[in-house]
């Protein structure tokens, strides 16, 4: 596995991922969907982070032919049900935009006591195997894989700072007095929720390439 690309068209998360990728020291291609000829993106109508991810990386396995990446990620506040979770990118409506998102946010949770303004950041990141979308009749056990990372933290009252993007400048990680758009990027990496996947996800395969999965 020499070049995987990662289905998303944020060039943010391609960046982020890029840059975790190189620190881990795994020697691997990343393309984005930019790269290939546009194709339908599908719907993501998942119930879960995993759902999703699987849903888009499928999609571009079956677009490209190459390995793919992709991860679904969003913020879980506790006092809403661990809502907006898997619908944060369109919290307040398919036209939102994230400044849109984020302070709809912060309008519910208005009158909600700091301490229990609490939460997490979750992603969820799959690898889907060209071989496994080749059969239309079924999945092949074995030729999906999922890595998850999660940061705990709480939901402050108005946006700091200007780096990151999405929900990262109302959310405090655990143990930090600024928010993820207040970290410098390597910091955010560190120990933001799509760091810990990537880098569980940049293990997951160099291991794979020491030892092959079998396909049939």
């Amino acid at each position: 596995m020499e070049r995987v690309v990662l289905a998303t068209n944020n060039a943010k998360k391609l960046v982020e991922l890029r840059r975790v990728l190189a620190e881990t020291g795994l020697d691997i291609e990343v393309l984005g969907l930019g790269d290939f000829a546009r194709y339908p993106e599908p719907a993501e109508d998942g119930r879960t982070f995993d759902d999703n991810a699987l849903i888009k990386a499928r999609a571009a396995v079956t677009h490209t032919g190459l390995p793919a990446l992709a991860d679904d990620s969003g913020l879980e506040v506790d006092v809403l049900n661990r809502m907006p979770g898997v619908r944060s990118s369109r919290w307040a409506g398919p036209a939102g935009d994230d400044a849109a998102n984020l302070q709809l946010v912060l309008a519910q949770l208005d009158d909600v006591p700091d301490r229990e303004r609490t939460g997490r950041f979750v992603c969820s990141m799959a690898l889907v195997l060209p071989d496994l979308v080749a059969d239309p009749t079924g999945r092949t056990p074995g030729q999906e894989f999922l890595q998850r990372g999660e940061v705990e933290g709480r939901i402050i009252r108005a946006p700091r700072g200007e780096n990151g993007f999405g929900y990262d400048p109302i959310f405090q990680p655990l143990g930090e007095q600024r928010t993820t758009a207040e970290l410098t990027p390597e910091e955010k990496d560190a120990i933001s929720h799509r760091g810990r996947a990537v880098r569980a996800m940049a293990s997951f395969i160099r291991g794979l390439r020491e030892h092959p999965v079998v396909t049939h």
